[in-house]
């Protein structure tokens, strides 16, 4: 993990150059000398909370817009990251790779079901639609009154706001992939 110095400098740098200002220009808007500011982007200096304030009074931004590590566009996920979801006596294994964030509209999950399994789920909010790819088995999705079986290759896509449920009717244990869209 980066230090807050060096998070600054790289914030303050970004800041300035997506606006197009100068290190004069900042200087006069913060209050803070150039010489400074120079020395801010380039992790030389430890300024105090109250600088970083005039700073970010200056750009007007906010002050957590300067200390905060940027999220990256880029997100990795591994094993170590996933903290596995199980039910019906630990035969259904969900695996959320994305959880829901405020913003997005989805979660995407990763299920494994062992045979004979099954995982009833309450309606979700209106609109909300759920895509499943099974990988690996087949997968029936049980939806209101009606069945749909899903094998290994194929995808289904169903409104998940009333009652439904997953069921490992097969043989052998399955693997599918799950996205849950939220329309609200």
């Amino acid at each position: 993990m980066k230090n807050i110095n060096s998070i600054l400098a790289q914030n303050l740098k970004q800041l300035r150059e997506q606006r197009k200002l100068s290190l004069d220009k900042v200087a006069e808007m913060s209050g803070i000398s150039k010489t400074m500011l120079g020395q801010i982007e380039r992790g030389e200096s430890n300024p105090s909370i109250a600088t970083v304030w005039k700073i970010a009074n200056g750009l007007k931004t906010s002050f957590t817009a300067l200390i905060h590590e940027p999220k990256s566009d880029t997100t990795v996920v591994t094993g170590d990251d996933i903290q596995v979801l199980m039910e019906d006596e630990g035969r259904v294994r969900i695996y959320p790779h994305f959880p829901f964030e405020e913003g997005r509209r989805f979660e995407m999950y990763m299920m494994e079901m062992d045979p004979k399994s099954e995982l009833k789920a309450e309606p979700h909010i209106e609109g909300t639609e759920e895509f499943i790819t099974v990988f690996e088995g087949e997968v029936t999705i049980r939806v209101g009154a009606e069945d749909y079986t899903v094998s290994s290759g194929e995808s289904i896509r169903f409104g998940a706001d009333k009652p439904h449920a997953y069921v490992n009717s097969g043989a052998k244990t399955n693997k599918f992939n799950m996205v849950i869209h939220y329309s609200k």
